[in-house]
């Protein structure tokens, strides 16, 4: 015997609904279960335990890997320690360069280590140095290009002075040595003069601040007489670096000369000394 039920339009949708949501719900647990990882049997979400081998079951939040931790105490960027040392020398060129690329390859470093690499002050602290370092680079050489020719200049100037002085101590050591020896007259060399007669051991190796010192033309006014003449030049050692001009004198004192660093043309017409 079979059972019609007439149902109305708003009971068979409702009943309807009821249908679908045990279709639903059932599939949705179909889709949620899971298997055995030891023999791979299908489980429901409801099993403890698997109907095959027995082996419980791990609940599927629990499987989710755990985020990675730091295995260890943390360590501190070498590269970040390099960007730092590197940065407090920024006044050296090209370090502020260097300690500006080191300083990135630590962050990124530090970023990916999860947590196993530590410095990131340090390396903020290089790259923060290494980028002044760098923007003062523009500044420094113009104070150098400025600074640079008027120190050179400066001391060129220090240098002829200084051997103005030395033609002078040679000129009055020369006649101190003819006084103590009348029979030879002028030296005709520098090593000829002593130590006493001369007071400066240094000007006797015939070099002294950027100059060379020589004793030429001596020659005696008789055959086998004293040396009455004689020359004293000194020039630079390297021309327009230690020094400009060239001065000579001889046995009259008076000191001469030349503007183009030429001890022949100093001696053939120089001009005198002021």
């Amino acid at each position: 015997m079979v059972c019609v039920i007439a149902l109305t339009p708003p009971q068979a949708k409702s009943m309807f609904r009821a249908i679908f949501r045990v279709d639903v719900i059932a599939s949705g647990a179909r889709q949620m279960s899971s298997f055995c990882a030891k023999c791979g049997t299908s489980m429901d979400t409801s099993d403890q335990f698997c109907r095959t081998c027995g082996t419980a079951v791990v609940a599927p939040h629990a499987q989710s890997a755990a985020p990675a931790q730091p295995v260890g105490p943390a360590t501190t960027s070498t590269k970040a320690i390099i960007s730092l040392i590197l940065g407090i020398l920024f006044f050296l060129f090209p370090l502020p360069i260097v300690a500006v690329i080191f300083g990135h390859l630590a962050l990124s470093e530090i970023r990916k280590s999860g947590g196993r690499l530590t410095g990131q002050g340090m390396a903020t602290a290089g790259l923060i140095l290494g980028y002044t370092g760098a923007a003062s680079i523009p500044i420094i050489l113009i104070v150098a290009a400025i600074a640079i020719p008027n120190l050179l200049r400066a001391r060129m100037a220090a240098n002829e002075s200084s051997a103005v002085a030395s033609v002078r101590i040679i000129t009055t050591a020369q006649i101190t040595h003819q006084v103590a020896h009348p029979e030879a007259g002028y030296a005709c060399a520098l090593s000829d003069i002593s130590d006493t007669e001369i007071g400066d051991t240094i000007l006797l190796t015939g070099q002294k601040n950027g100059y060379r010192f020589e004793i030429r033309n001596c020659a005696p006014d008789n055959e086998d007489g004293p040396n009455t003449k004689y020359r004293v030049v000194a020039y630079p050692l390297a021309g327009n670096e230690s020094g400009v001009r060239a001065f000579c004198t001889d046995e009259s004192a008076v000191i001469k000369q030349d503007a183009g660093g030429s001890p022949k043309k100093c001696m053939e017409d120089g001009a005198v000394l002021q």
